[in-house]
């Protein structure tokens, strides 16, 4: 590998050289050349993913799709998300904004006794090797990426904003980055104090970043692709995951009683702006007309929601690793793709925003009950 990190570096000191450090002297930003120059390392890692993105997972999907793509706008909107957060336009705005703070609140931290965990010191001469300590890091990362998953559709308030990144009924390897970027921030804050307090060197935390970032775009393809029995538990798949995004599944829990004419059971509390009665419907075209694609059906779990009550909840949320899922009892493993989307948004025709300020607005009209 180490010719491939220096290549890397090869590459990096290229780019700020020739454009990033003539640039930030022309705005008059000498004093960020050291954010300037880290900048660089995350614009050339975008840069890579985006290549991988265009040269690998485009081609399996025109070879192997789950469904045709009908709805070429909104696959748009999400390169659009893609491209503010893999070439770091993302990255600069969250420095600007909450550098100083970061750093402060850390300082207080440290003031008050709170001491770095380091996880690679655990067993010297063993767990801080590269490759041991990398390993470490990313299950670490994963367990917590499980959790806030989790919290994401369990509270009704972050479930308003993380909705947007289900509400993509035309799901490919551009999906991963559509999110309310409040919803962003929440999470990256939560990433980056993880890290400083369990030692990641900034080295590992960007390539634990840039493989996460690359398998999530794999995940979220277009793609008729699973591991097999045994792969599909030992890491995250396209069909593993469409299940999560699937409609009246994957973020839903069934409340066992089955209803009657006049609603659910006394026990069955539905969140605002759902409907546990209402049945679910297939996926829709650009043009609105309901089209099932070819292989996509909906599954017998799907059909179970609609006769039961439901709640936040769901299945499949680890994100690379199917490991704590299996461990929490909220894996599916079902061999089917399912069409995608949010359940009130398809059976209600519920407003999530075409365009990528319009979702954006939709989002925060959500969190405040407005929408």
């Amino acid at each position: 590998m180490d010719w491939f990190a220096d290549s890397f570096s090869t590459v990096q000191q290229w780019l700020y050289e020739s454009v990033v450090q003539p640039l930030a002297f022309a705005l008059g930003a000498g004093n960020l050349l050291e954010l300037a120059y880290d900048g660089t390392g995350w614009l050339v890692v975008g840069l890579l993913q985006i290549a991988v993105m265009v040269a690998v997972i485009g081609p399996l999907q025109r070879l192997w799709p789950v469904e045709p793509v009908r709805d070429a706008r909104a696959v748009r909107v999400d390169v659009i998300y893609t491209l503010i957060h893999r070439l770091g336009l993302f990255k600069l705005v969250m420095f600007f904004t909450f550098e100083n703070w970061l750093e402060a609140g850390i300082g207080e931290l440290r003031g008050r006794g709170l001491p770095t965990f380091h996880l690679d010191q655990l067993w010297p001469g063993v767990t801080d090797g590269a490759l041991v300590s990398f390993i470490i890091y990313l299950v670490v990362f994963d367990f917590a990426n499980y959790w806030l998953h989790r919290a994401q559709h369990r509270f009704n308030w972050w479930w308003a904003l993380h909705s947007l990144h289900h509400s993509q009924r035309q799901m490919t390897m551009w999906s991963d980055n559509r999110n309310h970027l409040l919803d962003d921030v929440l999470r990256d804050l939560l990433f980056v104090l993880l890290a400083i307090f369990i030692g990641v060197a900034p080295g590992q935390f960007v390539a634990l970043v840039a493989i996460s970032q690359l398998s999530e775009n794999f995940q979220h393809a277009n793609l008729k692709i699973w591991f097999g029995r045994i792969g599909e538990r030992l890491w995250v798949s396209p069909r593993f995951h469409r299940l999560h995004h699937a409609v009246g599944i994957g973020h839903e829990t069934p409340i066992k009683g089955k209803l009657s004419a006049a609603g659910p059971p006394q026990s069955a509390k539905a969140p605002s702006g759902l409907s546990p009665a209402a049945p679910i419907l297939p996926a829709q075209d650009g043009t609105g007309r309901r089209a099932v694609a070819s292989g996509i059906g909906l599954s017998s779990a799907a059909h179970e929601v609609a006769s039961v009550g439901v709640k936040l909840g769901g299945y499949n949320f680890g994100v690379l690793l199917p490991w704590w899922d299996l461990l929490f009892g909220t894996a599916n493993f079902e061999r089917r793709f399912d069409p995608t989307g949010v359940r009130d948004q398809v059976e209600r025709g519920r407003d999530y925003g075409t365009g990528f300020w319009a979702q954006q607005v939709q989002g925060l009209k959500r969190l405040v009950g407005r929408a």
